[in-house]
């Protein structure tokens, strides 16, 4: 009743000024919280437009010169220069009435004379030359020419059909960020235009720069990007927006005026108008012994449709790859699916071409037989390059202008496994891409075709070869002993070293896929021994070891040091960046901390990913690195290469920057920094899953002092060392690293990861 309701609000009058003074002032602080949240929105919209603007005015900038280009090509001066071969007047021609255009260059196809004054010309120009012809389309790429960043240009250049040449401009980049300047841009914004790791334009709040990769935005597929930040935003109290946060201003605000006026409620007098009616109790009582509300109708329960039954072991579709062992999760029936899933993802994408090759395994002819019947039941032309390393197979891919591949390799693993390293539309297939085709064969999503691919055969070792010889030469000879632990790279492996330049001694080059000599996996320091021996017994500057499919390379020195591969990243990394400072480097969370330090003194950006190969090669296509690697031994240049992984191509690069040093090989590579270092260390996982142990690992360890990192695994830092246990993609194990200034750093922090690693599963052999 209303008598008894004023009652109530009267005992509780003391009260209810300091609850109206309390709800005005949350409600201030909540206001000023979302006008801030407000304020700070506008000023990211307002940036983001700024960015997008800029993305769209140097997309137009670039869209300009590139049909400047490709119309100069058109005209009839030009034409009559190329028909009669003067490719030194087709490039005046094209230079006429192109204003601030500052070279012009026509090429012959195979870019002979751009590769005899590389040196001179740069290496980023070669670059573009060989996209613009890979791609046969018109490219652009910002290199340096005499210290200064210039706008690259380069397109095809075709009678008919035929590709016969390929032209290159050169203009100042003001060409292309001369919009930029016309943006307007608040005093505590950032805004500039990146390529790769380097800032080539840029304006504002430099003390941003370092976080403007969050609001990253791509220039189509140049390669450039716009990037943008402004200050921190304000904090969310309570996690509400600004819009919520203001809401529950006015809400308080309400509530402090509500208190404010019952204040003023004073006791009455009985009288008034009776509040009758009934309370909860008083509804409750009347409803017993009511009759009970009609039931609802029964909801029809029906089974839930069934799944199409899954025709191949999911296991076998793993984070990098789709590998198994052959006769049990592998035979050709299996492979044929997967070609055919292949061949369906490709359709999708309008693309009809694709490269197929084979390690030395006894299994791959079936393999590849299954494999080639899917791709053309999906309507796919197979061109099968035969049995070749896994980087032959991804050249390929350029070489004939495919974008698709399929190298069938079981890599490092046992002879009884096989698998499948894919390539479509010039990305590797990693992760949900990998389970997509898992599930488009369990759901019988296959694209059958009216009409089969056609299946050719070509060889294109030769062109692997001449490739790589036409862009390493070295300035003396090497004497080099090649170990390919019977593996794929053993025919073309010495083949390309001696066309380079080096005397190469030839150990277990015989391919036999059983490998009868030694596991063929150079990051196993026991795999390495006869190499050693053999190192020493004949004199050689060096020793080089691929592994079963050719995409990885280990290293020996003269006096039996086995170079790990994050200490030749180092040495990779400080020849890339002489010719492009600033480029972003990639590596694996397996690398040792002394990397990244040395990437900085060099001028460049580190960047620390997660273990895999095509989940460093989707890193560098989004970063635009230069280079990458891993400790296992992959590394990625895409500086002067392709960017895939390519333990020859690598073994090319080693030995030209060792030819180019005065020293002796040796001296160059024990001066590397480091420190007192395991190697990979692995822990067999049968009873458990590996990746749930990690989890389980990461969740509950803490390390006094150490930093971590949950990139991939748990990966601690101290200032003297660090440790990581992650777990492998590939097979049910742990991978465990070590690295430390000294060897008491190095047993107190696998002290600490041991402890902690028991008291996960006690009964865990550990191997250190």
């Amino acid at each position: 009743m209303k008598d008894r309701t004023r009652q109530q609000i009267v005992q509780i009058r003391p009260a209810l000024l300091p609850i109206a003074g309390l709800c005005l002032v949350l409600a201030l602080v909540m206001g000023w919280s979302g006008l801030s949240q407000f304020m700070y929105d506008q000023r990211r919209e307002e940036l983001e437009l700024t960015r997008d603007n800029g993305m769209q005015l140097v997309h137009q900038a670039m869209l300009r010169q590139q049909k400047q280009l490709t119309g100069a090509l058109e005209q009839p001066s030009v034409q009559a220069a190329l028909a009669t071969g003067d490719l030194a007047a087709a490039a005046r021609a094209i230079s006429t009435g192109w204003p601030n255009v500052s070279l012009v260059q026509v090429h012959r196809a195979d870019l002979e004379t751009a590769y005899a004054d590389a040196e001179k010309g740069g290496f980023g120009r070669l670059g573009v030359l060989e996209s613009a012809l890979a791609e046969n389309r018109v490219r652009s790429w910002v290199v340096s020419s005499k210290g200064k960043p210039q706008l690259s240009l380069a397109a095809p250049v075709k009678q008919g059909d035929r590709v016969i040449g390929v032209a290159y401009a050169q203009l100042p980049l003001s060409e292309l960020t001369s919009g930029l300047d016309t943006l307007g841009l608040s005093s505590d914004s950032y805004l500039a235009l990146r390529q790769g790791g380097a800032s080539i334009w840029e304006r504002g709040e430099m003390d941003y720069a370092g976080g403007a990769e969050r609001m990253a935005r791509e220039v189509s597929d140049s390669g450039l990007r716009v990037v943008a930040a402004t200050s921190t935003p304000p904090a969310a109290l309570a996690g509400l927006g600004a819009i919520p946060a203001m809401v529950a201003a006015v809400l308080l605000l309400l509530l402090a005026y509500v208190a404010w006026r019952l204040r003023r409620v004073q006791p009455g007098s009985g009288g008034g108008e009776i509040d009758d009616s009934p309370t909860l109790m008083e509804s409750v009582a009347s409803q017993e012994g009511a009759a009970p509300a009609a039931l609802p109708p029964p909801i029809e329960v029906r089974e839930a449709p069934k799944a199409a039954k899954i025709l191949i072991e999911r296991s076998i579709f793993r984070a990098y790859d789709i590998r198994g062992v052959v006769g049990q999760t592998l035979d050709a029936g299996v492979a044929e699916l997967i070609g055919h899933a292949i061949g369906s993802l490709m359709r999708e994408q309008d693309l009809s071409d694709i490269v197929v090759g084979r390690d030395g395994r006894l299994s791959g002819p079936t393999m590849v037989e299954g494999l080639v019947a899917g791709l053309r039941k999906a309507g796919v032309n197979v061109i099968d390059i035969g049995m070749v390393p896994t980087p032959v197979v991804y050249f390929g891919a350029y070489h004939l202008r495919t974008g698709c591949c399929v190298s069938v390799t079981g890599s490092h693993n046992p002879p009884d496994y096989n698998g499948f390293k894919i390539v479509v539309g010039g990305e590797t297939l990693s992760g949900d891409a990998i389970t997509d085709l898992h599930a488009r064969i369990a759901e019988n999503r296959l694209h059958q075709a009216h009409t089969q691919g056609t299946h050719s055969e070509r060889d294109i070792s030769a062109d692997y070869v001449q490739r790589i010889a036409s862009d390493v030469q070295l300035g003396r000879r090497l004497k080099v002993v090649v170990d390919a632990g019977n593996g794929a790279a053993g025919e073309i492996g010495p083949r390309v070293l001696e066309a380079i330049g080096a005397d190469v001694e030839e150990l277990y080059c015989e391919i036999d896929g059983t490998f009868p000599n030694h596991h063929p996996d150079p990051s196993e320091p026991h795999n390495l021994v006869d190499l050693i021996n053999m190192v020493q017994r004949l004199d050689a500057d060096l020793g080089i070891a691929f592994d079963g499919d050719g995409d990885r390379l280990g290293v020996v020195t003269r006096d039996g040091e086995n170079i790990f591969a994050d200490r030749l990243l180092m040495l990779f990394a400080a020849d890339v960046l002489e010719r492009n400072p600033g480029a972003m480097i990639v590596y694996d969370v397996k690398c040792t901390g002394r990397l990244a330090p040395h990437i900085l003194r060099h001028g460049g950006s580190p960047l620390m990913w997660k273990t895999g190969h095509s989940l460093i090669k989707a890193k560098m296509r989004e970063t635009g690195a230069e280079l990458a690697g891993e400790m296992s031994g992959h590394f990625f240049f895409a500086e002067r290469w392709y960017g895939f992984d390519d333990g020859i191509y690598s073994a090319a690069r080693l030995l030209e920057i060792l030819a180019a040093s005065p020293e002796f090989p040796d001296d160059v590579l024990h001066a590397l920094p480091k420190g007192i270092s395991t190697p990979e260390l692995k822990i067999e996982m049968d009873d458990i899953d590996p990746h749930a142990f990690v989890e389980r690992f990461r969740e509950n360890a803490q390390f006094e002092g150490g930093r971590a990192s949950t990139i991939d695994g748990l990966r601690v830092d101290w200032p003297d060392g660090w440790g990581l246990v992650r777990a492998s993609n590939t097979t049910p194990i742990l991978v465990l690293r070590f690295e430390a200034d000294d060897r008491d750093a190095l047993l107190r922090i696998q002290a600490a990861f041991r402890t902690r690693l028991l008291q996960l599963k006690p009964d865990m052999v550990l191997p250190f």
